[in-house]
């Protein structure tokens, strides 16, 4: 049991006995550092209650938790503030029982999380890269909580912007593909994105210069009416254009994969807004049929949420097509008949989508599927870069394929210059690179507080000091090296005194529970991230000013923390998706 727990346990215990207090909650948080103290106790909405000073009340909670086992070394208060500090003995016996590679025990909870869910029009980029890493993160740490996890994502094989791509590729392609242009699928896929967008642009201005007012241009281009007849004719089944489709989206499949490799991600299942969508259409029909759903003269079909504070949302085009809503309805459906036992699900998207999902858990409300109010959307801020936002239709995004192979060399250049692994045979240096490459990338990403925009800067994530992923990978391969040169085989500890800062480590690694804890009720990876950073930045204070290496009976206990500090650096990287080397 972890200190706080333990204290919490006797503080409950102690006004129960005393005052016959059965509903008190204490609060208990570690003492701030210009106060003398490890952990305090708050003792203000206690006051009242029992009518009886601060100064009073310590003595009293100080001799009742010392008299099952002397644990409290010494307090003093500082108004209603009780700051507590304990004894070696009792901390070195809490560090003994903190084994942060024990899992949690399973609550039988099956939760699917979705996340990357790409369009098949162009390559994943740095956007997608912050979506993947923090769903895949977020899986790992609810999957080590005792949740059973299913990752998934949906394909956006199919909409307006697929055929975008398409009618771009049939224009001006020239029946090309990657393998002859020498270029990864998704890449290749993505230029004529690009291009679609150009034409378009061109094709507007000149509509413009003719005499036609912006808005007739911007609706009436005709490389945009090709699309959309494109569009058309794929909900139509036409045979030629499925045919290019399937080619298509098998290029930026085979793509999107490949990248996903590069991240060590997998999924345990995918799903194709090609399929979904038309559930979402029998979903849609049966809503018109109850009144639920109504049609405009035109022929489009919507929902009118304005009662609930939102607004009317199309659910079917004037065209019979179907919009992204109509697919998210279908999906959400089937995955809750496929799994029927689910107690979540969890959709990772930017916050610019936050609108659309308030409206799709409404809806789905609204049908009356019970399992609607178990579904959440983690939102996250956008990723900007130092020269503004990213914009996929202008090419002007970072692509996430050549940001892990800049960040790969990088790596290279800064382990070769400190010279530390001239030894190592050239697969294992490989494998080095990239480790602290996704370490870095992975770390800088999710050390965010996903609700805050990242204004992503490359340089400074792979610095070797500071609140970096290669800082804690460095100190991680450190303490190996101390384990490595211990000659030591025991532990023993008879009766030390412990130094200031190897209480305050202690303290610190007994708080990875409830950051765990509290990383899992907000899904926040960067709870964890900037927790073991803290643990990592206090392990070095810890190792410039004692020697680890020394005095036999120190020499024990201070090689015995390091190694329990190295044990939650490799499991807390691990839950944000990072390895750590044995060697920098």
């Amino acid at each position: 049991m972890i200190i706080t727990e333990y204290l919490t346990q006797k503080l409950q215990e102690y006004v129960s006995e005393k005052y016959s207090i059965s509903d008190f909650n204490f609060e208990i948080i570690k003492t701030k550092k210009e106060f003398d103290g490890l952990y305090t106790v708050v003792l203000f909405p206690l006051i009242p209650r029992i009518k009886k000073s601060p100064k009073e009340i310590s003595y009293e909670i100080v001799d009742f938790v010392n008299t099952e086992k002397f644990i409290i070394s010494s307090h003093n208060v500082i108004q209603g503030f009780l700051n507590l500090n304990f004894t070696s003995e009792y901390l070195i016996n809490t560090l003994k029982n903190i084994n942060p590679t024990q899992e949690c025990k399973p609550n039988n909870e099956l939760k699917i999380i979705e996340f990357c869910s790409p369009n098949t029009n162009k390559p994943l980029h740095l956007g997608h890269i912050r979506n993947i890493l923090l769903g895949d993160s977020v899986s790992k740490i609810l999957d080590y909580s005792g949740y059973e996890i299913h990752k998934t994502q949906i394909i956006n094989d199919r909409g307006i912007h697929i055929c975008k791509s398409m009618i771009a590729w049939m224009k001006f392609g020239n029946n090309g593909d990657p393998t002859k242009n020498k270029t990864k699928g998704d890449h290749y896929v993505g230029e004529f994105y690009v291009k679609f967008n150009q034409e378009y642009e061109n094709q507007v201005t000149d509509l413009i210069k003719s005499g036609e007012d912006k808005k007739y241009a911007e609706e009436n281009a005709p490389i945009l009416k090709d699309s959309q007849n494109l569009l058309r004719k794929w909900e139509k089944k036409d045979d030629e254009v499925i045919k290019v489709w399937k080619k298509m989206n098998s290029w930026v499949i085979d793509g999107f994969n490949e990248t996903l490799e590069k991240l060590d991600v997998v999924f345990d299942s995918e799903y194709f807004e090609s399929e979904t969508y038309l559930i979402g259409k029998e979903i849609v029909e049966k809503g018109l049929k109850s009144g639920l759903f109504f049609k405009k003269q035109d022929n489009s079909v919507w929902v009118d949420l304005t009662a609930e504070g939102l607004d009317e949302k199309i659910l079917i085009r004037s065209d019979g097509t179907s919009v992204y809503m109509t697919q998210d309805l279908g999906t959400a459906y089937l995955r809750y008949q496929n799994y029927p036992k689910l107690s979540g699900m969890i959709y990772t998207t930017g916050n610019e989508q936050d609108y659309h999902f308030k409206v799709l858990f409404k809806i789905l409300d609204k049908l009356n599927y019970n399992w609607a109010n178990k579904l959440q959307h983690l939102s996250y801020g956008m990723v900007d870069l130092p020269s503004g936002k990213m914009k996929s239709r202008e090419g002007s995004v970072v692509d996430a394929d050549e940001l892990i192979s800049s960040m790969i060399d990088k790596a290279k250049v800064i382990s070769d210059t400190l010279g530390k692994i001239n030894d190592l045979v050239d697969s294992e240096k490989k494998q080095l690179y990239k480790t602290i490459a996704l370490g870095a990338l992975k770390y800088h990403i999710l050390k965010v507080d996903p609700k805050k925009k990242i204004l992503f800067n490359p340089e400074e994530s792979i610095d070797f000091n500071g609140n970096t992923g290669p800082f804690i990978q460095y100190t991680y391969a450190r303490i190996k090296s101390i384990l490595n040169k211990n000659c030591n085989t025991t532990y023993e500890f008879n009766e030390l005194k412990l130094a200031q800062k190897e209480k305050e480590l202690i303290i610190l690694l007994c708080e990875f529970k409830n950051i765990l804890n509290n990383s899992v009720k907000t899904l926040n990876p960067s709870l964890l991230a900037n927790h073991i950073y803290e643990v990592v930045k206090l392990y070095n204070s810890y190792y410039q000013k004692h020697t680890i290496l020394g005095n036999k009976n120190i020499n024990s206990f201070r090689v015995y923390l390091s190694e329990k500090v190295a044990m939650q650096i490799e499991k807390s990287m691990g839950l944000l998706g990072i390895s750590v080397p044995n060697r920098m």
